[in-house]
């Protein structure tokens, strides 16, 4: 009886890697879609777009009115939306006479604003009902036991999982910023406003990726050290938490800090009878420091220098999405910013390629 060669054949053919990362992201999107819990939270970041188109509109109207050349307008040529179009102008436009200069100050302190505040808060959710099953999942299956016995590569695999997390980021943050801005190009007095505008998409999508790098490759990082996405799910959320507790901590020790003096300032003017000499931390807020103050921060109203955003995803992320925005142009207070960002990709990155084919490698 003849023997047969049931053997493995020899293959020529040159592997085609970018193909291989495509088809590993497109199942990874495919099967993390079905989570009903993740189509939720997608739907609910979507809604604070709508709530900031809302004042797109509003400020248009105000521009519209003629309250942003004169600063006021007669009371009855202002309708509702006039009237909060007239505080958004006031309270973020700085005060600018100028439509298209104060247009491009406003535009970018509320694209900025919806990009720090509500999307990244939505954001460290939805990375954590993602990303911590994208690598723990395949190593507590033994999937890697599949793809490397295939002509998959590691950075095949890495680029898949990242295209994965990224796509849905992009959902969060990139995708709905875009859409605001074309929702207040629409609600524009005249298209032209895109032309004054033109740079704002761009800088949206710098400010995402500023956003979606270190976050990515993070969450995939925590997701390859384990095999149970449990593990990495609250190696996830203890970071963001303790470092939140951290800088919170250490700007309270700051502010501390600088009230001593002031203190002693204010008992010399109030001894004194010198209100005038009070230090402005003491003194009442005016109408404009008090309108919209919780958008003060966010919008980077207030000028500030925040020493220990480095410290925070959160905050860091902030701080170099307001330079991006240009509403932060002080190199010493966006460097360490900037700095620990990429520090915390680079070393993300570095545990990726280590511990991705650790398995196959043991």
């Amino acid at each position: 009886m003849p023997l047969h060669d049931v053997g493995y054949r020899g293959w020529d053919g040159t592997p085609r890697h970018g193909y291989a990362a495509g088809v590993i992201a497109g199942t990874g999107i495919r099967l993390t879609w079905k989570s009903r819990w993740l189509r939720r939270v997608l739907l609910f970041a979507w809604m604070p777009a709508f709530l900031f188109a809302g004042g797109f509109f509003a400020f248009e109207q105000a521009v519209d009115d003629g309250v942003v050349v004169t600063g006021r307008a007669a009371s009855w040529r202002l309708n509702s939306f006039g009237m909060i179009g007239s505080l958004v102008a006031q309270s973020l436009g700085s005060g600018i006479e100028d439509p298209d200069a104060a247009r491009r100050l406003v535009w970018s302190r509320l694209l900025l604003a919806f990009m720090r505040a509500p999307q990244a808060m939505l954001l460290t959710v939805v990375v954590g009902l993602v990303a911590p099953r994208l690598i723990a999942g395949d190593l507590r299956a033994k999937a890697w036991l599949v793809y490397f016995a295939r002509p998959v590569s590691r950075t095949a695999y890495i680029l898949g999982k990242i295209g994965v997390l990224a796509t849905v980021v992009g959902l969060v943050t990139l995708l709905p910023a875009l859409v605001l801005w074309v929702l207040g190009v629409l609600v524009s007095p005249s298209v032209s406003v895109a032309v004054a505008t033109w740079d704002l998409p761009l800088r949206i999508i710098a400010a995402a990726t500023a956003v979606t790098v270190p976050t990515v490759l993070l969450a995939l990082a925590f997701s390859s050290l384990t095999a149970e996405s449990r593990i990495a799910t609250f190696a996830w959320f203890a970071t963001w938490v303790a470092c939140w507790i951290t800088h919170g901590a250490l700007s309270s020790a700051d502010g501390a800090m600088r009230w001593r003096a002031p203190a002693q300032a204010f008992q010399d003017a109030l001894d004194e009878d010198r209100i005038d000499a009070m230090p402005r931390m003491f003194r009442r807020p005016d109408r404009d420091e008090r309108r919209l103050g919780w958008l003060a921060h966010a919008a980077g109203i207030d000028g500030s220098t925040d020493r220990w955003a480095w410290v925070s995803l959160f905050h860091a992320q902030g701080v170099v999405q307001a330079w991006i925005f240009g509403i932060e142009k002080r190199v010493v207070a966006v460097l360490p910013s900037l700095v620990s960002l990429s520090a915390v990709a680079m070393i993300s990155l570095v545990v990726l390629f280590l511990r991705v084919d650790a398995p196959a490698r043991a």
